[in-house]
């Protein structure tokens, strides 16, 4: 049985999910879970696989979500990318890193396209 926390992220994959759908992306897989870590969505957008980084909050009352992607929380993004284009065969495919923040009681969303450079996560 999932906490209230637990269920609110989930409620906020799930519109984060919607949310691409109606911007044009084909979700290709939810909760990627590697060794190194997990990618919440994984969606291809036209010709590049974005890597999707959800962050569902009620309030900011623990700061804003943008700022909990931190370069920690990007380097184990980029980890768990490269584990999946290693993984699937994909190594040369276009990829990038987009955030996904879903805020409010009403759900708001924001998309953050290219919300951060791999290489600049590993520095």
């Amino acid at each position: 049985m999932l906490n209230q926390r637990q269920q609110y992220g989930r409620q906020g994959e799930q519109a984060a999910e919607r949310f691409l759908k109606k911007e044009g992306y084909t979700i290709v897989c939810r909760n990627y879970r590697t060794p190194v870590g997990e990618i919440d969505i994984i969606a291809k957008d036209k010709t590049t696989l974005a890597f999707v980084e959800v962050k569902a909050r009620r309030t900011e009352s623990y700061g804003s979500p943008r700022l909990s992607i931190t370069k920690d929380k990007q380097r184990k993004i980029t980890r768990a990318a490269l584990w999946y284009l290693k993984d699937t065969g994909q190594a040369g495919a276009r990829a990038r890193f987009d955030v996904v923040i879903v805020q409010g009681r009403d759900n708001s969303v924001e998309l953050i396209r290219n919300a951060f450079d791999a290489n600049l996560a590993a520095s």
